[in-house]
């Protein structure tokens, strides 16, 4: 087999840890919200649309101008065109297999299912608010976490005034649920959907 073919091959193994996402668990589902859902689309539609055609027409023009061993223009536009073939790949897989879970139709409950935000408290009494969002759309800097995320797992479909045991670096922690809220629902008139676990 051509060198070629297996280099590509070994490239989509390692694929996601390139991009710098993070792995589905194994037999997982990739939960996502309606938002982060259209996010992603969205750019994927953005690549294929308006980014991808633009760097071709870059590649193409600057092929025409001869030797390409020195064109700088050619190499960088296909090393780009490399980088977008690779994430459209990633979107089109991660957007096929998403789950995606409307959080708004959990409103009004007090158990944590994917898509809450949770105050907790820990037991030096520090308080946190963290919301429980998909591995693809979760911004730790913004207090979101993936639903992965081992305090995440730990508070999943616990309620509130509950306790739960978390295990960090520094051992086991005790987290009480204090607060579990959602977004209102869009369609005031949707009946709510059974709870989703995501575990």
């Amino acid at each position: 087999m051509s060198k070629a073919f297996t280099k590509e091959t070994d490239a989509d193994d390692g694929e996601d840890d390139a991009l710098g996402a993070a792995a589905l668990p194994a037999g997982g589902k990739n939960y996502i919200t309606p938002a982060g859902h259209q996010r992603l689309r969205a750019e994927l539609l953005h690549l294929l649309d308006v980014e991808r055609p633009r760097v071709v027409e870059v590649v193409h023009w600057a092929a025409s101008n001869g030797d390409r061993s020195e064109n700088g223009d050619y190499l960088y536009g296909k090393k780009r065109l490399r980088e977008i073939d690779r994430r459209i790949r990633f979107l089109t897989r991660r957007l096929d297999i998403a789950v995606v879970v409307d959080p708004s139709l959990q409103h009004g409950s007090e158990q944590v299912f994917f898509g809450a935000r949770v105050r907790y408290a820990r037991a030096d009494g520090s308080e946190a608010t963290v919301q429980i969002l998909g591995i693809d759309e979760a911004e730790p800097s913004l207090g979101q976490i993936s639903w992965v995320a081992p305090v995440a797992q730990a508070l999943l479909k616990a309620r509130v005034g509950d306790e739960v045991r978390v295990h960090t670096p520094a051992g086991w922690e005790l987290l009480e649920v204090l607060e579990v809220s959602y977004p209102a629902a869009v369609d005031a008139g949707a009946a709510p959907a059974p709870p989703t676990p995501c575990a």
